[in-house]
């Protein structure tokens, strides 16, 4: 296993489509891994595979408290077949936009279709904070950011912040 570098706002890539695996091999699941660790280095609770600049849909997620032991879910190719019309408010962070976190609302409850570590099909139905992290990095697989839901003008500020930030490191680093 190994700390991979999370790449932040502004960056492009974070906007790619990522794509489909279609190949179970120690390969993927060595990202698996090399994801939990990064995500639980950070620390976080959800990390999708193109924040680590590889763009294929691998998703993590692990909602364990501090206290209890790491329970961490690996989910590919994940995809939702169903939402709730019932919504929810949860304030969502990430670990792509640092030290920025805002009210989202998104369904209640979802549906999702995946597959595991090893690309056996299943499917899971998530409420409360895992429905929200699902949702969450599922966006992150398809070039979504969760300030994409927010309003135009917060999304705005927000945007002109990091790349503020972005345009300081590189003519720090000039």
């Amino acid at each position: 296993m190994a700390l991979r570098p999370i790449i932040c706002m502004p960056d492009p890539r974070l906007r790619l489509v990522s794509k489909k695996v279609e190949v179970f091999d120690d390969s993927i699941r060595a990202l698996m891994d090399d994801m939990l660790e990064t995500m639980y280095a950070a620390p976080g609770i959800g990390l999708a595979a193109i924040q680590i600049a590889e763009p294929v849909r691998v998703v993590v997620i692990d909602l364990a408290k501090k206290d209890d032991p790491p329970a961490p879910m690996c989910f590919v190719n994940p995809e939702i077949l169903w939402s709730s019309e019932d919504k929810a408010d949860y304030e969502e962070g990430c670990l792509s936009i640092p030290d920025y976190y805002e009210t989202v609302e998104r369904p209640a409850r979802v549906k999702v279709g995946y597959q595991d570590r090893n690309g056996v099909h299943q499917e899971i139905e998530a409420d409360g904070l895992l429905a929200t992290c699902l949702q969450h990095e599922i966006d992150h697989i398809n070039g979504v950011l969760f300030v994409d839901h927010l309003s135009r003008l917060k999304r705005e500020r927000v945007m002109k912040k990091f790349q503020k930030a972005a345009r300081l490191r590189e003519s720090e680093q000039a």
